[in-house]
């Protein structure tokens, strides 16, 4: 059978799907193949970079260890930049502006090295607690005994440290944008982008009860996720004064703008959803579902600012969904307001006495219709910018020539 096998091989064919039968057991066997495959991928790339990481930080911290400038000379990164390239010709990151990288990165972290190993146990911690970030066999890779080199590092690449080093100014900082990357898969121009925003002075400012009602680690977890502010620039309402269902509505016909507002792992589950307590019917405006914190997130907006009756209400839904939909498995539901503006001393004396974990935001940019230029005057304005620009070119050109 086996020389059969050889000798059909030998002979000239071309390559099609015939004589055979696709059923569901071949289905499922050809899927499980692309799955192992595919984990075969990550775990290769995850472990290239977690050794070349690996390989920067001893280099850096070789460079401050061995205190290499007073012991060979400043012009010693220089040397090895040149050394390494020699032997290593076809291979890139050996330039000395990278070594120099390298320093500062060991540097940077090592100077507070209780910041660092708090920091680390708690990224290890959110790893540990989220199945959907690693696989096991991811985790098996890069968990296993590299000296100080801090594990978490090897889930993000070298572009992005160097980012967070030059850009922190703090270990905490840089731990926090390190755990972004890993959480969203940041690329290094969207990271660039978090820093200009000012995520980390911004997020887990939400005004809150979380630290009461939840665990240490979840409440953090939950003050990362949600927002102090919203930025609804993306919807528009008729009119300058308006009501909560025109603003439900605006945000909801661009679900895929407000999902990405919201921020990675939010699953819109409807709005107006509808529960019957007591024989009345009552709707919350918008219900999401966190894959990460493993929660119901029940959302309430007010196109006002905060008034101390609606913490109530919005206690009354979690309560509601705690009890009608929450299944065992899942964490506390959590209450998001969402409202024009607020004055934080109203917020936290309406939160005295709910067991409810809750918190305010406020949002901002909406767009009025009213005040958007139409079409006709979009076509002014860019004739007036034409002829502007002509009006300065050749002012420009008469310039040149006197």
């Amino acid at each position: 059978m086996a020389k059969k096998d050889e000798t059909d091989m030998q002979q000239p064919m071309m390559v099609s799907s015939h004589d055979i039968h696709l059923d569901a057991d071949y289905s499922e066997w050809i899927a499980e193949v692309k799955h192992r495959y595919r984990s075969a991928q990550v775990k290769a790339a995850v472990k290239v970079n977690a050794e070349k990481l690996l390989w920067n930080w001893q280099m850096g911290r070789d460079l401050v260890q061995k205190k290499a400038e007073e012991r060979w000379g400043a012009g010693v990164v220089e040397q090895v930049s040149l050394d390494l390239q020699k032997e290593f010709p076809h291979v890139e990151g050996f330039s000395a502006s990278n070594l120099w990288r390298m320093k500062q990165w060991f540097l940077f972290y090592s100077s507070e090295p209780e910041k660092l190993a708090r920091g680390v146990r708690e990224l290890q911690t959110r790893e540990d607690q989220d199945d959907t970030k690693l696989a096991r066999g991811v985790r098996e890779i890069i968990q296993r005994p590299v000296g100080d080199f801090p594990l978490p590092f090897a889930l993000v690449p070298w572009g992005q440290h160097i980012e967070i080093i030059t850009r922190s100014e703090s270990v905490e900082e840089a731990i926090f944008y390190v755990h972004q990357v890993i959480e969203k898969g940041l690329s290094r121009p969207a990271l660039i982008n978090c820093f200009k925003a000012r995520l980390y002075e911004t997020q887990g400012k939400i005004t809150n009860n979380f630290p009461e009602h939840l665990p240490d680690l979840q409440s953090k977890l939950v003050q990362e996720v949600l927002k102090e502010n919203y930025d609804f620039g993306f919807a528009t309402v008729d009119h300058e004064i308006y009501e909560e269902k025109e603003l439900e509505d605006a945000l909801t016909e661009n679900i895929t703008n407000l999902l990405l507002e919201m921020g990675n792992g939010f699953a819109f589950m409807g709005k107006q959803k509808e529960i019957i307590v007591g024989g009345r019917s009552r709707k919350i405006d918008l219900l999401f579902y966190h894959v990460r914190l493993k929660c119901y997130i029940v959302c309430e907006l007010k196109a006002k600012p905060f008034e101390p009756e609606y913490a109530g209400k919005l206690n009354f839904y979690v309560n509601a969904v705690d009890e009608l939909v929450k299944q065992p498995d899942d964490n506390p539901t959590i209450g998001l307001l969402i409202c024009s503006d607020m004055n934080k001393a109203d917020v936290q004396w309406s939160f005295k006495g709910i067991q409810t974990p809750m918190g305010v935001a406020t949002y901002n940019n909406i767009r009025i219709k009213d005040m958007l230029p139409t079409q006709e005057q979009l076509k002014e304005r860019m004739e007036l910018l034409r002829k502007e620009m002509q009006a300065t070119k050749r002012l420009m050109q008469k310039t040149k020539e006197d």
